[in-house]
């Protein structure tokens, strides 16, 4: 699908008067639906296909079930978090017959799928992140996610075993638990190496602003980091800066190696072909769609990029024996003695959390050793 018919498509619901006019105002459109496929399932990004990121993670996704007979993909990028994505969603609905979506963005979920919810029941809608809630949200709604702190904390124990000033860089978009677990296992992967070693965050404010994450990783070059890694959309900005400053990197989303061939050390990766094949198994079974997914390493909806040309033996064996543990389930990233990096007791003497404790999806802190601020 073009460009130019996806603008147009979400042109035509401009408003309800012009979709009145074009009889696009019910969910049964007869001429889409004359030439729908078995199943149509539709995908919404916030930003481009190609961004080395986000969005390209989900792509990915969506790709991997164009070759499945009865299942016909669309797609729509560069959707912003306002009702613009309404507008898609039920233009998905009316144009093209679609009766699963995925909005993957964070933002699209409240309001605007909870609208489309309420005036489509009968389609399903599956969101990115860990919002859905069984006592107050819609059964045709539903959330997944994946636990990708472990990731992280593998990048860190391949940064830890790289670094030679012991100070890492993490550009970060904004404080929420789910970033700051990330920036924790990347510093905690790294002190299993050596726990002298520190981790200065800067956070830009946004998930994608090209120039204060160019800022942001100059700065923590300037000040000795040597390895950088960054949980914003497009970490493209954040891997060609460091590499051209000569620092290392670790990736996040999506494979960004092709970036930087000989400083990119691995990076941690969704995988999720894993999770949407998963649900249109279900769908095409005509089984009911799960409400809440969830998974880590051990069930395949994260992986690991190949470790890169820079990374030593030590590293790689470290590397390897660390998800070694990981995929036996039950590794916890979080275990004391554990403070925060302002002296509060966060896990005592033989604590531990697993990534899937519900103390983590509310973390509020940052570990002992990282160095915090906004750009």
């Amino acid at each position: 699908m073009t460009d130019r018919f996806m603008l147009n498509r979400r042109q035509l619901l401009k408003t309800s008067a012009a979709g009145a006019a074009l009889g696009l105002a019910s969910a049964s459109f007869p001429i889409s639906r004359a030439f729908a496929a078995a199943a149509t399932v539709g995908f919404i990004y916030v930003g481009p296909k190609d961004d080395y990121g986000y969005n390209q993670a989900h792509a990915e996704g969506a790709a991997s079930l164009k070759g499945i007979d009865g299942i016909s993909v669309v797609e729509e990028e560069n959707v912003p978090e306002t009702v613009d994505v309404q507008k898609t969603m039920e233009s998905m609905i009316n144009l093209d017959g679609a009766s699963l979506i995925f909005p993957t963005s964070f933002g699209y979920f409240d309001p605007h799928m909870l609208a489309m919810c309420a005036k489509f029941p009968d389609v399903q809608f599956r969101h990115c992140g860990g919002m859905w809630n069984k006592d107050k949200h819609p059964m045709n709604a539903g959330s997944y996610f994946g636990y990708i702190g472990m990731g992280q904390y593998l990048n860190g124990v391949v940064a830890g075993h790289t670094s030679k000033s012991k100070k890492l860089g993490f550009v970060a978009a904004k404080p929420i638990p789910q970033v700051l677990l990330n920036i924790n296992s990347f510093l905690l992967g790294a002190r299993s190496v050596d726990p002298t070693i520190t981790c200065q965050v800067i956070f830009t404010g946004e998930w994608s602003l090209a120039v204060k994450e160019a800022e942001a990783t100059n700065a923590m070059v300037d000040q000795g980091a040597d390895v950088i890694t960054c949980h914003v959309d497009s970490p493209k900005v954040v891997v060609e800066t460091a590499a051209g400053r000569g620092a290392f990197v670790c990736g996040y989303h999506a494979n960004q190696s092709p970036l930087a061939p000989e400083k990119y050390l691995t990076g941690a990766e969704w995988n999720w072909a894993k999770v949407y094949k998963m649900f249109v198994d279900d769908l095409i079974a005509g089984t009911p769609l799960p409400n809440f997914t969830r998974g880590g390493l051990a069930d395949g909806f994260v992986k690991m990029s190949p470790l890169g040309p820079a990374v030593g033996e030590a590293a790689r064996k470290q590397f390897d024996a660390t998800l070694a543990e990981m995929m036996k389930g039950g590794f916890s990233v979080i275990k004391g003695p554990l403070k925060s990096n302002k002296g509060a007791v966060v896990a005592t003497e033989g604590q531990a959390f697993a990534e899937t404790a519900i103390e983590l999806e509310s973390m509020d802190y940052l570990v002992e050793g990282v160095v915090g601020s906004t750009a």
